[in-house]
């Protein structure tokens, strides 16, 4: 079920940390890679080796091991988890993460987080109930931490009363519910292009453009882990694409993306067009360097691969992107019109979080319904489940 998610485990300070090891086991069971980041009062109650065996991975916990081979690794855990769990979650560690404060391989890591995060809190009744952790717990699940809650029940201290760390069985299953939220692609055919293409000036020159390929990529991660099954279109991109995207087209010219998407939408059902293909090209090719004091180009209008889709797609759902520097809406909603497009999606990109090489996005959805509706500043992983989301509603 989680065979294309990596999972990060942090395992703060308390004795709930042998419950941890539930965790992972079924997590693996469910086919998800876990990496397991432990805080140094961890590793008192449960040795990494346990984590190790049960992940097989190793265990980091000291930001200054020099053992491994070189490379910031609160960083690439971060840039490589689709979702973090951290449970237990102490106290200590819960007014950390709330503050900001980061002084361990765990909350650097945190930090550097860009995917959902689920909180399991543990600890004493009385420390539970204090009303600077519950403000703690408010703050994390008002920047969108999903807190499971802890249970009643009687405490290693001999207290009863809520504080106990919820049950693996029930970590484990938030967990599922957010990786894999709706399948609800089960069945259709997902077109999407991504990146950008060129077109070559001469031997060893090309024009391009600076789309990083990132947004239409999230968009096919999204589509697959959604049951879509997923033709990916791509130019030049910035970004690796995961294993799990198996039908992937290599092209270098608007040309070649417009033969290939015109060769397989008949297949799809929904073709979202998120490449920056090159409007134009060189009017003539030439093979050698160009040389001389000043060089002329002469350049002709690319085939229009959304405006050749909307002439032929039937009832297949065609997506547009339309990224501006002014007057997005009254652009937007031009090539909604002239691409006979189903939905576009607009974006300016000289706004800070917005653009082609940015993580995140800016954007706003007009549909030929009428639906019209702009989103604040959010990781391109989110704006593309927001694009299917609005697909077919």
């Amino acid at each position: 079920m989680l065979s294309n998610y990596n999972v990060l485990l942090g395992v703060s300070g308390g004795i709930a940390c042998y419950k941890a090891c539930e965790i992972v086991s079924r997590l693996k069971k469910l086919n998800a890679g876990v990496d397991v980041v432990m805080t140094a009062h961890a590793t008192e109650f449960v040795a990494p080796l346990t984590f190790e065996t049960l992940s097989n991975r190793p265990v980091v916990s000291n930001m200054f091991d020099r053992k491994k081979e070189w490379e910031v690794e609160h960083i690439s855990l971060a840039k490589k988890a689709d979702l973090c769990i951290i449970a237990p979650a102490t106290a200590n560690i819960i007014s950390k993460l709330a503050e900001g404060i980061a002084d361990d391989m765990l909350t650097t890591t945190y930090l550097a987080l860009k995917c959902p995060i689920i909180i399991a809190p543990a600890m004493n009744t009385n420390m539970y109930e204090n009303p600077v952790v519950q403000a703690n717990l408010q703050k994390l699940a008002s920047k969108g931490v999903i807190i499971v809650d802890s249970e009643e029940g009687r405490l290693a201290c001999g207290d009863v009363g809520k504080g106990k760390m919820a049950e693996p069985v029930d970590i484990v299953a938030k967990a599922v519910e957010v990786l894999c939220p709706k399948r609800d692609y089960e069945g259709k055919t997902v077109l999407v292009t991504a990146g950008a293409t060129r077109e070559n000036i001469d031997g060893v020159r090309f024009i391009t453009n600076r789309s990083s390929g990132k947004m239409g990529i999230e968009i096919a991660k999204a589509a697959v882990k959604r049951g879509a099954k997923v033709v990916l279109v791509k130019g030049l991109v910035q970004v690796n694409i995961p294993s799990y995207i198996t039908d992937v087209v290599s092209v270098e010219s608007t040309k070649e993306m417009y033969d290939s998407v015109l060769e397989n939408y008949k297949k799809c059902d929904v073709i979202i067009k998120a490449a920056a293909p090159s409007d134009y090209r060189p009017k003539d090719k030439i093979d050698n360097k160009l040389k001389g004091e000043e060089i002329t180009l002469s350049l002709v209008k690319n085939p229009d691969i959304a405006k050749a889709v909307g002439k032929v797609k039937g009832e297949r759902k065609l997506v547009v992107f339309c990224a501006e520097t002014k007057d997005l809406l009254d652009s937007a909603m031009q090539k909604l019109a002239d691409k006979n497009a189903d939905m576009v999606v607009a974006n300016d990109v000289t706004m800070q979080g917005a653009g082609f090489d940015s993580d995140t996005n800016i954007v706003t959805i007009a549909k030929r319904d009428g639906f019209l509706k702009s989103y604040p500043v959010m990781p391109k992983s989110r704006v593309a489940d927001i694009i299917l989301d609005e697909i077919y509603k």
